[in-house]
């Protein structure tokens, strides 16, 4: 196993882990909800490519580190989490951009493929919005050296964000076609 990289502090840790993700939330609830007017040189759906992109980074690293953990290669499946979390968060950055500066896009297709496309949105959005917490705390169990709680937590943790991950690029692919 690795040496711990941080000293235990769960009440400090705790705090923080919930304040950031309740920022986080409310950032992106919020943000949501404006839109910028600014005359961009390029198409501001450049974001959500690069969203895209990202997360489909995001599920191979969350596999890889899958894979890593059970050949119990544990600096570089730590290497590869601290990855798949510094890219979460430029994904976070890339996704309120294209929400700031786009347009809402409505879903043309019909039929079943309607019925999929949503389903797919209705349960990656809620799952998005809770896996932060998780993701903080598994990935602080596993800094402090609480190696067995950082398994147990992965197991709740890790099948929902690969969800997010490779949800979030499905209904990119779905939805981009009908970007004006």
């Amino acid at each position: 196993m690795l040496t711990p990289l941080f000293k235990k502090n769960d009440s400090k840790a705790k705090i923080l882990i919930y304040t950031i993700s309740i920022v986080v939330f409310a950032a992106v609830v919020i943000l949501n909800k404006i839109q910028l007017s600014i005359d961009l040189p390029f198409s501001p759906h450049v974001f959500a490519t690069a969203s895209a992109i990202i997360n489909s980074l995001v599920a191979i690293l969350l596999l890889a580190g899958l894979i890593t953990a059970k050949q119990k290669n544990y600096p570089l499946h730590k290497k590869i989490m601290l990855a798949a979390i510094v890219l979460s968060v430029l994904f976070l950055l890339s996704y309120i951009a294209h929400h700031l500066l786009a347009a809402e896009t409505k879903f043309g297709g019909e039929g079943t493929i309607r019925i999929v496309y949503y389903f797919i949105l209705m349960t990656h959005i809620p799952l998005a919005g809770i896996i932060l917490p998780f993701i903080l705390f598994t990935a602080y169990r596993a800094l402090i050296g609480e190696y067995e709680q950082h398994k147990k937590l992965t197991r709740i943790t890790w099948p929902i964000w690969f969800y997010v991950a490779v949800t979030g690029v499905v209904v990119y692919c779905m939805i981009s076609p009908y970007y004006v």
